[in-house]
């Protein structure tokens, strides 16, 4: 069997002992596999190189952090695929339909990072209102402008914050913040119930009403059908003049151009996030230059505590595979019918 995995490249893997995640380390799978006989290709190639591989591989090990776009073409390029496994969590990378079609089984790992992903959305929800990066920049420019720094910082206290999505990630972002005081809104497909929502400290809110009262606005939500573009012109002109917004969802839910006008024109009063579309972003992404943006690369969910449960999940869902077991149900996210 011929596995091939497509991971973010790694310069100086020495320098990184640490990182299991990239293509150089293949989460370690390549002694597991070679035991028993099978190949791994590791490459960071999303183009040429992987298509000339897809030609006979069985298995594709894919990552949200260096996406390989699987659409009807790539899956007829592969005819021998048979499973794909998104190392981390969020499959929008694969035509779900298309894969389907093509017999193909769609797994990822199941909350592999959310704690992670959890608490990158609390830091980048404080970057942004304590006015951090400005204030940190001031550091390595030799300044000291107390003023410029302090006038866009505020308390996060008394605020309200609105989750869009409460799922594994949403939930572990609100009792985060709830020590912080504040007064959070959630919108989701399915309302918790009342003893969910007081442990978790949240009320539930139409999205248009949590988009309108929130002073943060924090997107937790899968990228699907109705979330593509959810962050147009029309609702970012509906966000509170002077609120944040966050998302470390998938760079898709936020219009790219709406959004840069709703922060120059000073109608938002930052961005922050970490994933980017397409991924990786080009060097002239606009969201590069944006004006109080607290952006990072695609890493929150690579931790390397998040990467060992990654590695541990895939082997694990590996090892069913090639004892000829359907994966851990929990892993699947789409399956063509048996």
């Amino acid at each position: 069997m011929k596995v091939v995995a497509v991971l973010y490249p790694d310069s100086d893997p020495k320098a990184h002992p640490d990182v299991l995640a990239s293509a150089e380390r293949a989460l370690d799978l390549g002694p597991f596999l070679a035991d028993r006989g099978h190949e791994l290709v590791a490459t960071s190639d999303t183009g040429d190189e992987l298509d000339t591989h897809l030609r006979d591989t069985e298995v594709l090990i894919t990552t949200p952090f260096w996406p390989v776009y699987l659409d009807r073409d790539r899956f007829d390029r592969a005819p021998s695929l048979k499973l794909v496994i998104t190392a981390g969590v969020g499959s929008d990378h694969v035509d779900p339909e298309a894969a389907v079609e093509h017999g193909v089984t769609v797994t990822e790992v199941t909350g592999s990072n959310v704690v992670s992903v959890a608490e990158h959305n609390v830091l980048q929800i404080l970057a942004l209102v304590r006015n951090f990066v400005p204030a940190h920049e001031q550091v390595a420019d030799g300044r000291w402008d107390v003023a410029d720094a302090a006038q866009d910082a505020h308390d996060l206290e008394g605020k309200t914050v609105g989750l869009i999505g409460l799922g594994a990630i949403g939930a572990r972002t609100a009792l985060r913040l709830k020590p912080f005081d504040v007064t959070m809104l959630y919108s989701a497909r399915h309302r918790r119930s009342p003893a969910e929502e007081a442990v978790l400290g949240v009320r539930f809110a139409r999205l248009d009403d949590l988009v309108a009262r929130s002073d943060v606005v924090c997107a937790a939500l899968p990228l699907q059908q109705g979330s593509r573009s959810l962050f147009d012109r029309e609702r970012l002109a509906a966000m509170k003049p002077g609120s944040w917004l966050v998302n470390t969802a998938r760079g898709a839910i936020v219009d790219t151009d709406a959004l840069v006008e709703a922060v120059e024109s000073g109608h938002l009063a930052g961005y922050a996030g970490d994933t980017w579309y397409p991924q990786p972003a080009p060097a002239d992404h606009p969201w590069r230059h944006l004006p109080r943006n607290a952006m990072t690369i695609h890493y929150s969910g690579m931790t390397i505590e998040a990467q060992q449960r990654i590695a541990d999940g895939v082997r694990e869902i590996l090892a069913t595979h090639l004892e000829g077991a359907p994966p851990p149900e929990d892993y699947v996210v789409g399956a063509p019918e048996s």
